[in-house]
C-alpha cells in the first residue's frame, strides 16, 4: 500500500526524486542531469505531493505551481512504472485537488499519456498553448 502527502518540495533529495522520474520515464522530457536546475524546480514548486510505500520508498509524485484559488498547474505527474495501473496516479491527483478544492487543474500531457488523463476527469483543452524559454 501507499500513502499520498502534501509535502515541501525543498526538503527531498534530489537524487531520489530523479531516480523516481527514471523509473516513470518521466525523465526523458525533463532536465533531471542538470542538478541544480532539477532542485531548482523542486524547491520551486509550491503544491507537491508525493506517493510512498509503507517502507517508505518513493513511488510517484505531482508537482505543482498554484494560487490556490483559481488555477493549479500540474506540471510533473510522476509514477514508478512498477506502480502504475494501481491507482497511485489517480491518487497524487485527489491530493493536489484537495490542497487548492477551488482552482481549476491544469496540465499538459506527455505524448504516451495523452489516453490517461480522459479515464482520471481531464476533458481536452483545444486552446492551450506553449512557448519555449530561450534555455529550454
Amino acid at each position: 500500500m501507499w500513502k499520498c502527502e502534501q509535502v515541501i518540495g525543498a526538503d527531498l533529495n534530489v537524487e531520489e526524486v530523479a531516480g523516481l522520474y527514471h523509473a516513470s520515464t518521466l525523465a526523458e522530457r525533463r532536465p533531471i542531469e542538470d542538478v541544480e536546475r532539477f532542485t531548482h524546480m523542486l524547491a520551486g514548486a509550491n503544491l507537491v505531493v508525493t506517493a510512498r510505500t509503507d517502507d517508505g520508498l518513493l513511488i510517484g509524485i505531482a508537482r505543482s505551481m498554484t494560487d490556490s484559488v483559481y488555477a493549479t498547474y500540474l506540471s510533473d505527474l510522476a509514477v514508478d512504472a512498477e506502480f502504475q495501473r494501481q491507482g497511485v496516479g489517480r491518487d497524487l491527483i485527489r491530493v493536489t485537488q484537495e490542497a487548492a478544492p477551488q482552482a481549476k487543474l491544469i496540465l499538459l500531457s506527455a505524448p504516451g499519456a495523452v489516453g490517461y488523463y480522459p479515464h482520471v476527469g481531464f476533458t481536452p483543452h483545444a486552446s492551450a498553448w506553449t512557448l519555449p524559454g530561450p534555455a529550454a
